[in-house]
């Protein structure tokens, strides 16, 4: 999720690593912050495979600073990442929102379109926080209002995707 994070920023423009930071936190730190010992060995993981590169610029008040930028390989790597988007990918809802903050840039209607048809199956399976044997329970199965609540928003949460995703599919398949 971090690496697809920092390759979808750098794909849209370089960016110092501190501005990288803060995008990714706000895409994915209020969940999870981000911290500097887990962004920065990420970044160099990229930059030693090539997907890209850190130029050195002065400081305007301090020492230097290090923008990233995204090499061609670098930008194919996200693409192939968005393409492949996995079961993980697809299933975890912070995974998925990286996934579908960066998914405009595959640049065909029809590629888009498969990675939100895998989250379209992954909704429809039944599914629950809970279950009784393999049976999952819903809402109604509980007199706790705590379980009650996580069911009921779950659902609306869910309900509210597949409304978007029908919506969103029928477009992309007449572009």
């Amino acid at each position: 999720m971090l690496e697809l994070a920092i390759l979808g920023f750098l794909y849209e423009q370089p960016l110092h690593g501190y501005e990288l930071k803060r995008r990714v936190a706000h895409l994915t730190g209020h969940v999870r912050p981000i911290a500097d010992g887990t962004l920065y060995p990420a970044i160099k993981r990229l930059e030693r495979a090539g997907w890209l590169e850190r130029r050195t610029e002065p400081g305007t008040r301090a020492a230097p600073r290090h923008t990233l930028t995204l090499t061609g390989p670098g930008r194919e790597e996200l693409l192939r990442r968005l393409r492949e988007a996995d079961e993980v990918d697809i299933s975890d809802e912070n995974r998925w929102f990286t996934v579908l903050a960066f998914l405009r840039h595959l640049p065909s209607p029809a590629e888009q379109a498969g990675v939100l048809r895998r989250r379209l199956a992954f909704l429809e399976e039944p599914s629950s926080f809970f279950y009784e044997g393999d049976r999952p329970l819903g809402a109604e199965s509980f007199d706790d209002p705590f379980r009650r609540g996580l069911l009921t928003i779950a659902r609306a949460t869910s309900e509210a995707e597949l409304g978007w995703l029908a919506t969103i599919l029928e477009r992309l398949d007449t572009a």
